[in-house]
């Protein structure tokens, strides 16, 4: 059977403007490949509904999981959850699960329980939490979709509360290896090779260094055996 699919949806203008540089695709692209769930596809959107709810419909439907990150907060530009509840059609309202958990963190800070802060507690009908240790504000999974801060450090730990109850395949091994050679030299034997290894994936990344130039041959699957051998064989070719 083929591992679960996944697709990353990250919602923010600041992503787009570069004013904020997207980390927690690199990081849940990390997680998901330990688990065994195949990230297929990343989006980014702006703060715009209509966008959000189109890509949150067309994912949804076209892979296992979904992970959005963004637009969860309290200001009048999060609207994600709108945007979740609007896209599945559910109602969308304060849930007094929600309510409770930012009331105790807000006491326990000394702080007030305020109409903006309230927001965080606006769930869609039919969600299941999830548990923020960090900040407390939780996210939420409707249907296949989890929906998540887009703060790093809160984005990571969402991620951790999720997956270990999520069902993942076999994770993703690769080996990588790296030559002093330019890749139109090792373009033939890298064709051939992926030809034998039709299993694998077999990616090949150029860098110069001191003016010379070379590659990182990195192969990729889910076959432990299948990876060493090929990698066996490109070593060989290459002398080493």
């Amino acid at each position: 059977m083929p591992n679960p699919s996944a697709a990353m949806l990250v919602i923010g203008d600041e992503i787009l403007s570069g004013r904020t540089r997207d980390t927690n695709t690199h990081f849940l692209a990390g997680e998901l490949t330990k688990h065994g769930i195949d990230l297929k596809e990343v989006r980014v959107v702006s703060d715009d509904a209509p966008v959000i709810i189109a890509a949150v419909q067309a994912l949804s439907a076209g892979f296992d999981h979904v992970f959005t990150s963004g637009g969860i907060g309290p200001t009048h530009d999060d609207i994600t959850a709108d945007c979740i509840a609007q896209a599945f059609d559910r109602h969308l309202g304060i849930r007094d699960d929600a309510r409770a958990i930012l009331a105790a963190h807000y006491a326990n800070s000394g702080q007030e329980l305020n109409a903006a802060r309230l927001r965080m507690a606006r769930i869609p009908d039919g969600a299941t939490l999830i548990d923020n240790p960090v900040s407390s504000a939780p996210g939420f999974t409707l249907d296949n979709v989890h929906v998540m801060a887009g703060v790093p450090m809160v984005f990571q730990a969402m991620v951790a509360s999720v997956l270990p109850g999520l069902t993942g395949g076999e994770p993703l091994l690769s080996q990588s290896l790296r030559l002093m050679r330019g890749e139109g030299d090792i373009a033939a034997f890298l064709s051939d090779l992926a030809a034998r290894h039709s299993e694998l994936s077999i990616g090949c990344y150029p860098f110069q260094h001191n003016g010379a130039y070379g590659a990182n041959v990195v192969i990729r699957g889910h076959n432990g055996a299948a990876v060493d051998a090929a990698m066996r064989e490109l070593a060989q070719e290459m002398g080493l």
